[in-house]
C-alpha cells in the first residue's frame, strides 16, 4: 500500500453516502438504450461540479459524453459509466414484485445493474483524482459516458471516432453476473464479438401484387388479392432465422442470436397491407469472421422473405464490437488491489432485506441468505480454468460486452466484483425481480460499489505512479496487437432514428411507451 492509495480508499469511504445516493438516482431513472436523457445529464452535471471538462454528445451520440481532468503531463487513464437499463424490468427496491411507482412492469429497469456499474467506476475516478491532488501526482483522467451497452451501442462508435486513441491504460468494471467471474479479473478468455443489425421490410408498391387485366382499380378492395406486406415479411424472416440457424453456423461452439421486433404495421385492420416492419438481431460469437458469416445467412433470409411477401428490404447496423484482448500485467495489478481491499461483505440490514424476499417467495428465510461466492475472492487463473471447462478448446472468446473496444487502443483490465445474489434451495430458481430489487436497495448494492470504487482508484494510481507496470502492460499490448490487429469495425452512424423503447410524456403524464396498467 502507498500513501496515495490510502488517500483514495479514505476518499471512497468518506463519500459513500453521496455515491450511494447517486447510484439510487440513476437506478430510479431506469432509462434504456439510446434514450438515457436524464441519466446522461445527471453525470454531466456531476462531473462538471467535480472539476471535469465535459464534452456532451460525444461522437454524435446525444446521451454520450467524454469528461477529462488533468493534473499536468502524465499517463492518460480511461474508464467509463454505463447507465442503460432493459425494457420489461421495472422493479421497485422492495422485497416483493412491484414496478416502480407510477409505472407498469413493462417499463425499463436495471438488471446488472448499470446504475452501480457507473457509480462504482465514477467513485473510483473521483477517489483517484483526490489522491492525485493530495500527493501531486501528474496525469489525466478520461471518463466516458457509454450509452446503449445492452445493444453494444456507444463504444464501437467512440473507438472509430478516435476517442480512445490517447489512452495509456483503461479500467473496465462490471458487477458479477456469471460464475466463476466473481471477485476476479478476466485472464485469457475475454468477451467475444457483438453484432447488432436491424432488417427493415417495406411494402412500397402493393398495387402491383399479382396485378392482372381484371384487377380492381382500388388495390385495397375486397375484390382484389391483397399484397402480403411488411408484417408478413418480418414473420417469414423470424421463422426462417429460427428454423434454419443450424444451417448458418454449425454446432461446436457457444454462440447465441436473439431477436426483437422494433416496429411493424403502419396500417389499420383494414385490407391495406402493412407498409413497414423492423426486426433486430443480436449475435454473440467468438470471432469477427463468424459474425460476418451469420450476417450473410440473415441477408439470405431477408432477401427470401422480401421476395415472398412483395417487399423490399434494407439492413441497418446497430453494433459491430470487436472481441477482447487480454493484458496480464493489468490483470495482475488489479487483482492485487482487490486482494488488498477484500471481497464485499454484507451486513444485517442487507441480510434482512434478502430474507424478506425469500419469505415473499414462500421460502424459509435463511440465516445466511447470500451465495458464499459473492464474498470470496477468485484468483484469475483459477477463474480462467473453471471457465474453460465449459468451452470447446478452439473457442477463444465467450459471451459479449463492448468493453472489448478499449482493449484494442490501450492495455485494459476487466474487473468483476460480487453483487448481492441469493442462495437457493435445491431445485429453486429466483425470479428476475428479486435480483433487480437487490440492485436498487442501498444496503444490498453499496458493498459492491464501494469495493469496486476502491479497487478502480488503486489501479488508476498504479498506472499513474508505477512506470514499470505501465511499460510492462504497454509492451504486452504492443506484442498482442502486432500478432493480431483488428481496427474499429464501426462504419455506420449512431442508430438513433429507430423506435427504441423509451419514456414518453402524454396528457396522462410521464409514462413508458407501453402505457401503465389502469391508464
Amino acid at each position: 500500500m502507498t500513501a496515495a492509495k490510502d488517500t483514495a480508499r479514505a476518499a471512497v469511504r468518506a463519500r459513500m453516502g453521496e455515491i450511494s445516493r447517486w447510484t439510487r438516482d440513476i437506478w430510479e431513472f431506469g432509462e434504456t438504450a439510446w434514450r438515457e436523457y436524464k441519466s446522461c445529464a445527471y453525470y454531466v452535471d456531476l462531473l462538471r461540479r467535480e472539476g471535469f471538462e465535459v464534452e456532451e454528445g460525444s461522437a454524435g451520440m446525444p446521451t454520450a459524453f467524454c469528461a477529462t481532468w488533468s493534473n499536468g503531463d502524465g499517463p492518460v487513464i480511461g474508464g467509463y459509466a454505463e447507465y442503460d437499463g432493459i425494457p420489461g424490468n421495472c422493479q421497485a427496491a422492495e422485497p416483493r414484485k412491484a414496478p416502480r411507482p407510477g409505472l407498469g412492469p413493462h417499463a425499463g429497469g436495471h438488471t446488472d445493474p448499470h446504475s452501480a456499474l457507473g457509480m462504482g467506476s465514477l467513485g473510483g475516478f473521483l477517489a483517484a483524482k483526490a489522491a492525485m491532488e493530495a500527493h501531486n501526482i501528474p496525469g489525466r483522467l478520461k471518463f466516458f459516458g457509454e450509452p446503449a451497452e445492452k445493444v453494444r451501442g456507444s463504444k464501437p462508435i467512440h473507438a472509430a471516432a478516435g476517442y480512445y486513441d490517447d489512452l495509456d491504460a483503461a479500467i473496465s468494471f462490471h458487477p458479477f453476473y456469471m460464475a466463476p467471474l466473481c471477485n476476479t479479473v478476466r485472464w485469457d478468455t475475454h468477451c467475444g464479438v457483438g453484432y447488432g443489425v436491424i432488417y427493415e421490410f417495406t411494402c412500397d408498391a402493393p398495387e402491383t401484387w399479382m396485378a392482372g387485366e381484371d384487377a380492381s382499380p382500388i388495390p385495397a378492395s375486397h375484390a382484389a388479392a391483397r399484397a402480403p406486406g411488411a408484417t408478413d415479411a418480418m414473420v417469414q424472416m423470424y421463422q426462417s432465422a429460427k428454423a434454419l440457424r443450424e444451417h448458418v453456423m454449425a454446432p461446436g461452439q457457444s454462440w447465441s442470436m436473439n431477436e426483437t421486433i422494433l416496429s411493424h404495421g403502419q396500417a389499420t385492420a383494414d385490407n391495406i397491407p402493412a407498409q413497414i416492419a423492423q426486426i433486430q438481431y443480436f449475435i454473440r460469437i467468438s470471432e469477427v469472421s463468424e459474425a460476418e458469416h451469420i450476417i450473410r445467412g440473415l441477408d439470405h433470409f431477408a432477401e427470401a422473405a422480401a421476395r415472398l411477401c412483395h417487399c423490399s428490404w434494407r439492413r441497418h447496423w446497430v453494433a459491430k464490437s470487436r472481441p477482447g484482448l487480454p493484458n496480464h500485467a493489468m490483470a495482475r495489478a488489479t487483482y492485487a488491489n482487490l486482494e488488498a481491499v477484500g471481497a464485499p461483505v454484507w451486513g444485517e440490514e442487507a441480510a434482512a432485506f434478502a430474507r424478506a424476499i425469500q419469505g415473499e417467495l414462500g421460502l424459509e428465510p435463511m440465516e445466511a441468505p447470500f451465495l458464499p461466492m459473492i464474498s470470496e475472492l477468485m484468483p484469475p487463473e483459477e477463474a480462467e480454468h473453471r471457465l474453460r471447462r465449459t468451452l470447446p478448446p478452439s473457442q477463444r472468446h465467450f459471451t459479449s460486452d463492448d468493453y472489448t473496444e478499449y482493449c484494442w487502443h490501450a492495455p485494459t483490465v476487466r474487473l468483476y466484483i460480487g453483487r448481492p445474489a441469493l442462495a437457493a434451495p435445491e431445485g429453486f430458481a429466483y425470479p428476475a425481480w428479486a435480483m433487480n430489487a437487490l440492485g436498487g436497495h442501498p444496503a444490498t448494492i453499496d458493498p459492491m460499489t464501494e469495493v469496486a470504487a476502491q479497487v478502480i482508484a488503486m489501479t488508476a494510481l498504479d498506472c499513474l505512479t508505477d512506470p514499470a507496470l505501465l511499460e510492462t502492460a504497454q509492451a504486452e499490448f504492443r506484442k498482442r496487437t502486432a500478432q493480431e490487429h483488428i481496427p474499429p469495425l464501426c462504419d455506420y452512424a449512431p442508430p438513433l432514428q429507430f423506435r427504441w423503447p423509451e419514456y414518453i410524456s402524454t396528457a396522462r403524464g410521464e409514462d413508458w411507451v407501453i402505457p401503465s396498467r389502469g391508464q
